[in-house]
């Protein structure tokens, strides 16, 4: 049996492990130190608008907008005239290209396959020019939160 936060009620849990998550825990719990010191804290709005203001962030925030803006406006065009030329001129999309496949049912495929091509490349551009600029801001983030300093 483990004591639960509320102290009065107790509970069987058989995968309950407290020395590895320390989640949880109420402040009687023996032998689990505390995560946080609360002396130590910094109130969580002012350590997220100063990394907010920070020049680290405002560039991830800067890469962001510069591969999304584009690749929306750009997706989005192509659907539009998709749709558009689909309405208007029929007989354009249904042009034979080869047996029963026509110029709409290409221009559909063309669609998923767009939507497929956006998706890697958007994710490879967050793997390659966010994603590591974005954990140490995490870093220094939870850093600050605890009262360390660890970022600017």
């Amino acid at each position: 049996m483990q004591p639960s936060n509320a102290g009065d009620v107790s509970y069987d849990d058989p995968w309950y492990d407290a020395l590895a998550s320390g989640w949880g825990e109420s402040p009687r719990a023996a032998g689990v130190p505390s995560a946080r010191r609360e002396q130590d804290t910094v109130p969580a709005a002012d350590v997220y608008l100063e990394v907010q203001r920070s020049a680290a962030f405002q560039e991830v925030r800067s890469r962001y907008r510069r591969f999304v803006v584009p690749g929306v406006v750009i997706f989005f065009a192509w659907y539009v005239a998709y749709l558009v030329t689909a309405t208007t001129a029929p007989g354009l999309m249904a042009r034979p290209v080869a047996g029963a496949v026509n110029l709409g049912m290409l221009a559909g495929l063309g669609q998923f396959l767009t939507t497929f091509l956006l998706t890697w490349a958007y994710v490879r551009h967050a793997r390659l020019r966010r994603d590591r600029a974005a954990l140490q801001l995490r870093w220094d983030t939870q850093e600050l939160a605890r009262g360390r300093g660890g970022a600017s």
